[in-house]
């Protein structure tokens, strides 16, 4: 095995394609971050062909510029953990123990057609890397399902007063619009308990889809997509997880008048306020907005730099050790030797093995 060392800084294998001006991973941050967070991990897919409906990863040192992994191909196979053979809308989560990963997405292959898939798959990781995977078919599952269409969009979150992982998503039963509903997971995380129960009650009976919720001190902010009439990102406040929401306002949060969907939220690590992303899917691009009060959003976009395009994806905090985990796992030794060419600068000791292409810390 042919062995090359090279001294390079990790945040140098990360950024210097996306020429992003990052301090270094090793250097002490100006900000005491929660937890240790020190960056951030984008789960994604990337278009309507069977190859693109495969859940990708990309990674981030601030929230605004991302880096794809494994050169934006699936770091899982779609066809092994799902019953149609591709993925939509992946969502990530770290669990309450802030070791166990959960992610789940959409089971679902578009070329079929919009209303052809029936259930979604859920996924359970302790580093990130590998998988274990179960899918669900709610027509098979549960019953009174007959007339189900499609189930979109899901998301998983932690309810404290339940003490259970609690999954969301949108369903749609014959000639009714899409609605979002909820179940709990079992302890495993490969099955449900209960039947599904609606979450959000839409007081037009619009069809609601693409649900995403985000705690704010002692309130549950719920984003969502109004499917039908003048279609658009909304959002509806609670005090309780589970019922009680009303929206915040009639005003539509997107800051665009192009047809979007699959919002995204989550907190800068460095308490600065929340991203709003989302899916701007005739136009080939995302948009990124920041808000301190979840009602007002301003567009960021000049701030954000990606290397690839995604569609209906989530971001999740992780700590300084699982991102190196993750590029030492997705990111092959051809890149850093490129990268090490191009920058002629030096810092950490890393081991590449030419043969393997694999990056190895020593």
């Amino acid at each position: 095995m042919n062995h090359i060392r090279i001294a390079i800084s990790i945040a140098l294998i990360v950024f210097f394609s996306l020429n992003c001006q990052l301090a270094a991973f090793g250097q002490k941050s100006k900000h005491n971050f929660k937890q240790g967070y020190k960056g951030y991990l984008f789960a994604y897919f990337t278009g309507n062909q069977k190859s693109e409906e495969a859940i990708r990863f990309a990674i981030s040192m601030d929230g605004y510029h991302y880096l794809s992994l494994n050169h934006n191909e699936p770091v899982i196979n779609s066809s092994v953990i799902s019953e149609t053979g591709g993925v939509r809308d992946p969502h990530i989560l770290r669990c309450a123990d802030g070791k166990t990963f959960y992610m789940v997405a959409t089971d679902m292959v578009s070329a079929n057609g919009w209303n052809s898939n029936r259930g979604l798959v859920l996924l359970k990781s302790n580093d990130l890397i590998h998988w274990s995977s179960a899918h669900i078919n709610f027509q098979k599952r549960f019953p009174n399902q007959d007339s189900l269409l499609r189930v979109w969009a899901p998301q998983t979150i932690y309810d404290n007063v339940a003490k259970k992982y609690m999954v969301y998503f949108s369903l749609k039963h014959g000639g009714n619009p899409d609605k979002i509903y909820y179940i709990y997971a079992n302890k495993d995380f490969t099955d449900f308990e209960g039947e599904p129960k609606q979450l959000f009650f839409s007081p037009d009976n619009a069809a609601c889809i693409d649900g995403d919720i985000e705690k704010k001190d002692d309130k549950y902010y719920l984003f969502f997509k109004t499917e039908d009439r003048v279609p658009g990102i909304k959002i509806a406040v609670s005090k309780s997880l589970t019922g009680g929401y009303a929206l915040q306002s009639d005003q539509y949060v997107q800051q665009t008048t192009l047809p979007v969907e699959g919002a995204g939220t989550f907190k800068l690590n460095d308490g600065s306020g929340f991203i709003l992303m989302y899916d701007m899917y005739t136009s080939g691009r995302y948009q990124f907005t920041k808000s301190t009060d979840l009602k007002n959003f301003k567009v960021i976009d000049k701030e954000v730099t990606m290397n690839f395009k995604p569609r209906h994806g989530t971001v999740m905090p992780v700590t300084l050790k699982e991102i190196k985990k993750l590029i030492s796992s997705y990111t092959t030794a051809d890149v850093v030797l490129r990268t090490v060419n191009e920058s002629g600068r030096t810092r950490n000791e890393l081991v590449v093995d030419t043969v393997k292409k694999k990056v190895i810390y020593p």
